[in-house]
């Protein structure tokens, strides 16, 4: 059993940077769901469109981050499209950052 919490992954995701927009994850909105059950995190993202080609690269930092996080055994990215994702849901420093 593993003493990480749902707020211990979310900062593990915010070094999964988009490289289009040069922001993490986690600001942008893309991670919608994050579920620690014992030692398997369960983490449910999107992409900022569903051509967007990096969604196995982001799969594999998630897996390294947050596999990186002690007593973390295995992590389960999934890509998710529902709901799509809109600039709505980004942080308000991630808005201003892009000129929303």
């Amino acid at each position: 059993m593993s003493d990480v919490t749902v707020d211990d992954v979310r900062e593990a995701l915010e070094n999964v940077i988009d490289p289009e927009l040069g922001l993490d994850f986690v600001e942008l909105g893309l991670v919608y769901d994050i579920a620690v059950e014992d030692d398997e995190v369960f983490i449910s993202f999107t992409l900022t469109s569903a051509g967007c080609p990096i969604g196995p690269q982001v799969s594999e930092q998630m897996e390294e981050y947050v596999g990186e996080l002690e007593g973390i055994t295995k992590v389960h990215p999934k890509m998710v499209f529902t709901p799509p994702w809109t600039p709505d849901l980004m942080s308000e420093d991630a808005k201003f950052a892009l000129g929303y």
